[in-house]
């Protein structure tokens, strides 16, 4: 017996039917999808100078997709318990609302609002079935509209609700799937972040407006400085020496008849003027030391010392031993004047006089990068306690002598600028031997 073949199934055409709505709907999906994408890469791409233009056609976009009447973004005050209407887009022939929707009160929406805190959306499908619940009712709120669907998702910002974004039907009804409403929760989020971006923009550009203003507040107070120490060094020094010069003539003249107990006044007055004309060089050394404007160049270091040696009187019972080829350095030659200078001063102001020979030697050694120089004397040392003390300024070891305490401020400022370190080693009544490190770049 032969049988024969079933005829093969068919659809029916009910079924077919639905298959087309649901390859639809699946097609809608995705094509909504691929408009957020594309919004989503204009917003990341985009300058931001003209962020409402870029929001008000990502409204225009999204509004003519779902096909809403009027799309909008409203912005919250809880403050002042109202909602504005901060963004409007509205098609041909469909009346804007957002100048009558400023400051609304919020208790007339309280239905969206709990949706809103709850981080839901709000959806009418037909403003035309809500209750007649009074004038402030949310159907007397949105008939007067024309609105006859509305759904809104609400703007969270850093876990905090700011606004929400709406979608009104005023020709028809218009539904919303499940999908179409976890997109437009997309765009709610991309709507918080660009404004978030946007506001990290500003706030970096009033900061950095903020420091530019106060750096050219610092320029015009350093020029200003510099010259009021330069008025203030001269104003106090032409007196100064005119002091220092009738005390001398009168000593002179009368050198014959007074004694040296008479004379040791106008000595002790001598003195204090030599200090004071120090401690005038010394401030304005240590005030114009980052702001020198003469040209850097390469610095011959043993010419250098030799003419700073040669400015020293050397006492007697001190010999300074200066090790031979030292570096060139790139930079400014005063400055690196100042740093030997000080240094070297410092070592013969301490130096013991009790001791049959004092030495002071001055030499370098090359790191990765880095020259380190010292500056070794055998003189009184110096105690730990004061071994950070030194390089403030006015700090001195001892009152008697006639220096102003800011020569080795001085050194710890210059070395600073070159970004060097400069340290000590001491010991009370064997001697100190200063070190410092200055970049080679730019040395040869």
């Amino acid at each position: 017996m032969i049988k024969k073949d079933p005829k093969p199934s068919t659809c029916s055409d009910t079924e077919k039917q639905t298959q087309l709505e649901k390859d639809k709907i699946i097609e809608r999906q995705l094509r909504f999808q691929d408009l957020l994408i594309s919004i989503s890469t204009t917003y990341i791409n985009a300058d931001l100078s003209d962020i409402d233009t870029l929001i008000n056609t990502s409204l225009q976009q999204i509004g003519e997709f779902v096909a809403s009447d009027r799309s909008y973004i409203f912005s919250y005050n809880f403050k002042d318990n109202t909602t504005s209407n901060t963004y409007e887009w509205c098609p041909t022939g469909i009346a804007p609302e957002i100048e009558n929707l400023q400051n609304v009160p919020i208790d007339y929406i309280p239905q969206w609002i709990e949706a809103h805190q709850k981080g839901e959306a709000f959806y009418v499908e037909d403003v035309s079935q809500l209750p007649k619940d009074g004038k402030q009712g949310l159907r007397a709120v949105l008939e007067p509209q024309g609105i006859k669907s509305l759904i809104t998702i609400p703007k969270i910002k850093n876990g905090e609700l700011i606004g929400f974004i709406g979608f009104d039907a005023v020709k028809k009804l218009n539904k919303y799937t499940e999908n179409e409403k976890d997109i437009l929760f997309v765009y709610a989020n991309m709507l918080v972040n660009i404004i978030k971006r946007k506001e990290n923009e500003e706030r970096i550009k009033a900061q950095k407006k903020k420091k530019e203003e106060l750096l050219q507040s610092l320029s015009l107070q350093n020029e200003e400085l510099s010259e009021y120490a330069h008025v203030v060094s001269h104003d106090l020094k032409a007196p100064l020496i005119n002091i220092h010069t009738l005390i001398s003539w009168f000593m002179d003249d009368h050198k014959a008849t007074f004694t040296e107990n008479d004379l040791k006044p106008l000595h002790q007055v001598l003195f204090n003027v030599e200090k004071m004309d120090f401690l005038i060089k010394g401030i304005l050394d240590y005030s114009t030391i980052d702001k020198l404007e003469q040209q850097d160049k390469l610095v011959n270091l043993n010419t250098l010392i030799a003419e700073i040696l040669q400015t020293f009187l050397i006492p007697k019972h001190i010999s300074i031993t200066v090790q031979d080829n030292l570096p060139n350095l790139y930079g400014n030659t005063w400055r690196f004047k100042q740093v030997f200078q000080n240094l070297i001063q410092n070592a013969i102001k301490y130096s013991d006089k009790d001791k049959a020979q004092g030495t002071i030697e001055l030499g370098y050694t090359e790191q990765d990068g880095l020259f380190q120089f010292y500056v070794k004397d055998n003189g009184v040392g110096i105690k730990p306690e004061y071994f950070e003390k030194i390089f403030k300024v006015f700090t001195k070891l001892e009152s008697s002598s006639s220096s102003s305490g800011i020569g080795l401020s001085i050194v710890k400022k210059i070395i600073t600028f070159y970004k060097g370190t400069l340290w000590l080693e001491s010991e009370e009544g064997s001697g100190t031997t200063f070190y410092f490190t200055l970049p080679k770049s730019g040395s040869h």
